[in-house]
């Protein structure tokens, strides 16, 4: 990957793991999902003012990947509602780059060099370290760490994402503009949580969001940011690094979580967390 790819990619992890943290922030999760997709569907539109409509090959894959989007927030919803922040995110994250290796080989025919099968087993073991240390803390300190609904919410995130990722990078490729192929994805996916909130909530649903609606729109923003830049990065780059790459947003989500939720950070985390960042540095020696 070039130098603008990997700084393209590097921001859309550190916008990622900051909207997600503002969404974590919001004790009602409805609330906060509400928002971000509804910010995300109104920056969707008014980017599609300006972005020409994606090419006709694009736009199956374009509403699947809605459908999975939708899928994606309310697994991630319930991972936030289960269990810590600073343990949920690197899991849900952290299983991506490994699904999304194999799909990419197997449905796009971008197969995996030694170097980078070597970073997918070190990302891995950073994985499995973060996982355990919580479920270790779990049973010393009841309440502390993870439950098992909570380690398989996050888990069936991180495949949903990858899933996702793979039929973006196909979509996106097929769309002739990565401007209008984000526009139009964040307005159907962006949607769908709103829809929801306000039918089971009604006329109580504008006095809930008025508090934390700021915080909520400006999290909309940042997600439409985010996933545009590695959109726009997976038409000059193989799927599985670029998806490796994203996931640096683990480590900010970890240290996030410890600043301002005041979670346990730790040495084991850290070695888990170096482990990540060596699989991923791995995986773009390869590309």
């Amino acid at each position: 990957m070039t130098p603008l790819v990997v700084a393209a990619v590097l921001l859309a992890a550190l916008a990622h793991a900051t909207w997600s943290a503002l969404a974590h922030g919001i004790r009602d999760q409805l609330l906060a999902f509400t928002l971000v997709g509804g910010g995300g569907a109104v920056c969707g539109a008014l980017l599609a003012c300006f972005a020409p409509l994606p090419a006709a090959e694009a736009w199956p894959p374009l509403l699947i990947s809605a459908v999975l989007h939708v899928v994606y927030m309310t697994l991630l919803m319930r991972s936030f509602q289960l269990g810590e922040f600073g343990q949920m995110y690197p899991i849900a994250r952290g299983t991506s780059p490994l699904v999304v290796t194999v799909l990419s080989a197997v449905f796009l025919h971008e197969l995996p060099d030694a170097w980078q099968l070597t970073g997918v087993l070190l990302a891995s073991a950073g994985l499995l370290g973060v996982s355990l240390w919580g479920l270790r803390g779990r049973r010393a300190a009841p309440g502390a760490g993870a439950q098992g609904p909570a380690l398989v919410a996050a888990l069936c995130t991180g495949l949903a994402i990858a899933t996702y990722t793979t039929v973006d990078g196909v979509g996106v490729r097929a769309s002739g503009s990565a401007l209008g192929y984000i526009a139009w994805l964040m307005i159907f996916e962006g949607l769908a949580i709103p829809a929801y909130a306000f039918a089971t909530r009604r006329r109580r649903l504008v006095e809930q969001l008025r508090p934390v609606a700021a915080r909520g729109l400006l999290g909309g923003a940042l997600s439409v940011a985010a996933y545009g830049l590695v959109l726009w990065a997976q038409t000059r780059a193989p799927l599985a690094p670029v998806a490796a790459l994203r996931e640096s947003s683990i480590i900010a989500g970890a240290a996030i979580g410890a600043l301002f939720f005041k979670e346990r950070f730790g040495w084991p985390r850290t070695a888990a967390s170096v482990l990540m960042v060596g699989g991923i540095a791995l995986m773009l020696h390869g590309s």
